[in-house]
């Protein structure tokens, strides 16, 4: 299978229902995607309009700034030492990563690429552009011996599932015993809501409790779309095993998936401020205090959640028929189908929202009228 055999795009068929939703007079609540709406901290874009005189190509292995603040982050904030820059390499956001690693790892036909059950879908695609075979499977007892790479997600998207440590290590241990490597999508990590990760950090599968200090095999892959409000940056970066990062860095450079200059020096300012990662963090607890408990009152279950930028909920029915009863809300969900076919009555709700957006999405969940100032103001209201 090439790119060219890929089915079209899951998001394309929501067009209905953002229309239905667009209908309601204090219009639309988009929970869907989870495009961040809050602004670029200062920081970055003053660090991003200082390097624009980018007159020549950008480095595809980061610069030196760069690698050095992606190591200094991971130790500061991941609970990582002892990285230097051979085991870090910035990415053009992480999703090319994502869909690309089973290629740029040269895995094939015959080849199995395992990821969760409830997943981002682009595991499935990277490994099918690949001509390899995608297994979901939460067990590590159960990954196949044909296995090559393993995903893990923590938090994940959509279920806002952990893997604590003793987990990850089980994970670490089992591909060892197979052969393959083990990569972490790790973006939603500094979004700790419940105990214990709302008073301690979430583990990396480089934290030397998984590890033992033994980095060969593993990846660690992280955005700064969400923690720092840079989606349209495409910023993000991949860690562990030198090794492997040599080869990715190999291919690569032929491939010419170089982040722009601009770019790297915004990431390396973002990476070395905490302060505006703490405030996009409370931002987001803010809001999911908010929306969780109307859900709840509509009727729906959260289930896992305890981090992440989702509630992954289900009412008990076809998704499709929530999303429809959303939509007359004029609230926009994303259906579990499109993270699995085993998951037909969950629906994801993102927390990537205005607050005033939240809060009309609650009362709406509850049932409560909009206050009369935002129905009269809704004519000037875009979609």
């Amino acid at each position: 299978m090439g790119v060219a055999d890929l089915d079209d795009y899951p998001w394309d068929s929501m067009a209905p229902f953002a229309q239905r939703a667009r209908r309601h007079p204090d219009g639309i609540v988009d929970l869907s995607i989870g495009s961040p709406v809050d602004p670029t901290p200062a920081v970055v874009r003053d660090a991003l309009a200082a390097a624009t005189d980018a007159h020549a190509y950008p480095q595809t292995v980061g610069t030196p700034a760069l690698r050095d603040a992606i190591a200094a982050w991971f130790d500061r904030r991941r609970g990582v030492p002892g990285l230097g820059r051979d085991h870090v390499l910035p990415t053009i956001g992480s999703k090319e990563l994502v869909a690309l690693l089973p290629t740029l790892l040269g895995l094939g036909p015959g080849d199995v690429v395992v990821h969760p059950r409830a997943a981002y879908p682009t595991y499935e695609v990277g490994a099918r552009v690949a001509g390899a075979v995608p297994v979901a499977c939460d067990d590590p007892g159960e990954w196949p011996d044909a296995t090559r790479l393993v995903w893990l997600n923590s938090p994940g998207n959509p279920d806002g599932r952990v893997w604590d440590a003793a987990a990850l290590r089980a994970a670490r241990e089992r591909a060892r015993q197979l052969g393959a490597v083990l990569a972490g999508d790790e973006c939603y990590a500094e979004l700790g809501w419940e105990a214990p990760w709302d008073a301690q950090p979430i583990p990396s599968v480089l934290d030397p409790r998984v590890t033992g200090g033994e980095l060969s095999g593993i990846l660690s892959v992280y955005s700064l779309s969400k923690q720092s409000n840079l989606a349209g940056y495409r910023a993000a970066f991949v860690a562990g095993d030198p090794a492997l990062i040599a080869r990715l860095l190999t291919a690569r450079k032929h491939l010419g998936l170089m982040p722009p200059g601009p770019v790297q020096a915004a990431m390396a300012a973002a990476l070395g401020d905490d302060a505006h990662v703490e405030a996009q963090r409370e931002r987001y607890r803010s809001r999911r205090a908010v929306l969780k408990p109307a859900l709840e009152a509509a009727g729906f279950r959260i289930e896992h959640s305890e981090a992440g930028l989702y509630l992954w909920a289900t009412e008990g029915r076809d998704a499709w028929e929530s999303i429809g009863r959303l939509a007359d809300l004029g609230i926009l969900a994303g259906p579990g189908v499109f993270y699995g076919p085993h998951f037909p009555r969950h629906v994801r709700l993102s927390l990537t929202a205005s607050d005033e957006r939240v809060a009309a999405a609650a009362r709406r969940l509850r049932g409560e009228p909009a206050p009369a100032e935002v129905v009269s103001a809704t004519p000037s209201r875009g979609s």
